[in-house]
């Protein structure tokens, strides 16, 4: 699996990063959304440049044609609801003729700490021979991210798989080297070192869903 970190050459996504885990910042959840918008953003444009593209004659107000290049992947944004929905914007922006798929994971709690990822809803284009592009902004244990891909198998094959986060775990990078195709990439903003007994990233920033959202009800 190859990895692309974004945290090795300090970027934008380094000051929109550190807003989102300070607590005097994230406070702000349209701030936060907005955040995790810019992200997606800065992540689509990076990414566009390793797609394919096509020479296309584009006929100019004075008559004459331009050649342009045009992307030919045919891209599906798929997104885990649902801190996922912000970030899936900011790629949406600048992909605007992407296809969309979602996904409903959650964690239901067995016994303590103890739980197991379960997926419940999913929608989605056939993503036979097309780029998939998987974003979650959290990915803690890596677990949700597999289960999604594995659910969004029964639409096809895709021909490229892109899993894309703000922040991961160390242990979630290590987890989806283990468990996706050997040619899948990672698109992340910053590795964090532990996961908590909770499972939560360590340093991290909380839970996205609740920051951008509200709390929840348990």
């Amino acid at each position: 699996m190859k990895v692309y970190n974004f945290a090795e050459t300090p970027s934008l996504v380094s000051q929109y990063v550190a807003e989102m885990r300070d607590i005097n910042v994230q406070s702000d959840s349209l701030r936060f959304r907005r955040n995790l918008e810019r992200a997606g953003e800065i992540f689509a444009y990076e990414m566009s440049k390793t797609f394919a593209y096509t020479d296309v004659p584009v006929r100019t107000p004075l008559g004459v044609d331009a050649t342009c290049q045009l992307i030919a992947d045919r891209v599906v944004l798929g997104t885990i609801f649902r801190a996922g929905i912000p970030f899936h914007q900011g790629f949406l922006s600048y992909l605007d003729k992407a296809e969309n798929a979602f996904v409903s994971a959650y964690r239901k709690y067995t016994d303590g700490d103890n739980f197991e990822v379960c997926i419940e809803y999913l929608a989605s284009p056939s993503i036979q021979g097309k780029t998939l592009i998987l974003c979650d902004p959290m990915l803690a244990t890596g677990a949700s991210m597999e289960l999604a891909y594995r659910a969004l198998l029964t639409k096809g094959t895709p021909a490229r798989v892109i899993c894309a986060a703000v922040i991961a775990s160390k242990q979630a990078v290590d987890y989806l080297r283990n468990h996706m195709p050997e040619d899948t990439e990672l698109w992340v903003g910053v590795i964090d070192p532990d996961l908590n007994p909770h499972s939560y990233i360590v340093p991290g920033l909380g839970d996205a869903g609740d920051l951008a959202y509200g709390p929840k009800e348990d």
